[in-house]
């Protein structure tokens, strides 16, 4: 079984750097199609993240895992600014399109785009950083595509270090993970999301892999129902109704989680610990955990 999971994961991955899950395509396009548009959006969650934008009069939001763009174009569209990145091209290629359909708005006219590598993030757009942004989210369990190397989450850390240092003193980074912490002491994935809404029936089949006694790696197996694309479609999708694909993720524990975001914001800097857009005291066993670190505006 850990043979499989290893050598069949989605094809194309980069050569270096953050591995790209979805570079042969495949997962790219099925996942555009299951996430849906802004109306597939949970209210709760657009009221969570605007609110929480909005609360802390955010200007300049730097999204490090845009995707196909869907959440980009919603803070575009409640008037933010939003720079955007993303690992993989054939994900960014959606958002490309949905910039340039709307490229005689203004607020889309001035969008940036651009691939990144987390690892590399800050000395890649430090031109557009300037003095920090206001917000920087990484959303959607985006931030668990990046695996652990080295037993030891060294690129972890690097990559949340280069959040910080595009966070302006005062702004804060807004992050999640799955509840690894449940999937890895249950074996199972819920797989309703939180995030939105799909039209799509879905099945997660879950495997988890252990090192040396540890959870090192956890595979995600999606099922996903395209019967009624195909029918209203030129498109055909793949396998004819019933796409499958696979991602690979970091199973973060919780506690190492928030001790690794400490270390790089520093003592100073305050944090809190969202589950599925609840306080922790409200929801016994959440989907999805949401980190809210609020870098300090006291510079030493």
């Amino acid at each position: 079984m850990a043979e499989n999971m290893i050598t069949t994961r989605s094809l194309g991955v980069a050569v270096e750097g953050v591995k790209d899950q979805y570079a042969d395509g495949k997962a790219a396009k099925v996942w555009e199609v299951f996430i849906g548009d802004k109306n597939s959006r949970t209210e709760n969650y657009k009221n969570f993240l605007v609110g929480l934008l909005r609360e802390k009069r955010c200007k300049r939001i730097l999204d490090v895992a845009c995707g196909t763009g869907i959440d980009s174009i919603m803070l575009l569209e409640e008037g933010f600014e939003v720079v955007s990145v993303d690992a993989s091209d054939k994900m960014l290629k959606y958002a490309l399109k949905a910039r340039w359909n709307r490229r005689k708005e203004p607020a889309f006219d001035k969008w940036i785009i651009e691939e990144a590598n987390w690892l590399t993030l800050f000395d890649d757009i430090e031109d557009l950083v300037g003095d920090g942004f206001d917000a920087v989210i990484c959303l959607g369990n985006s931030f668990a595509h990046l695996l652990d190397s080295y037993g030891d989450q060294r690129e972890q850390s690097k990559a949340l270090r280069n959040f910080e240092k595009c966070v302006k003193p005062g702004g804060f980074l807004l992050i999640d993970h799955r509840n690894y912490d449940s999937i890895i002491d249950t074996g199972e994935t819920a797989s309703k999301c939180i995030y939105y809404n799909p039209k799509h029936t879905t099945d997660i089949r879950t495997s988890v892999l252990y090192v040396s006694g540890k959870p090192a790696l956890v595979t995600l197996d999606y099922l996903i129902d395209l019967s009624s694309e195909n029918e209203k479609s030129d498109i055909i999708y793949p396998d004819e109704s019933i796409s499958e694909f696979r991602l690979s993720y970091y199973p973060h524990r919780l506690k190492v989680f928030r001790q690794m975001l400490e270390k790089a914001f520093g003592e100073n800097s305050s944090y809190r610990i969202y589950g599925d857009f609840k306080t922790l005291d409200q929801i016994e066993s959440p989907n999805f955990y949401i980190h809210v670190t609020e870098k300090s505006s006291t510079i030493f």
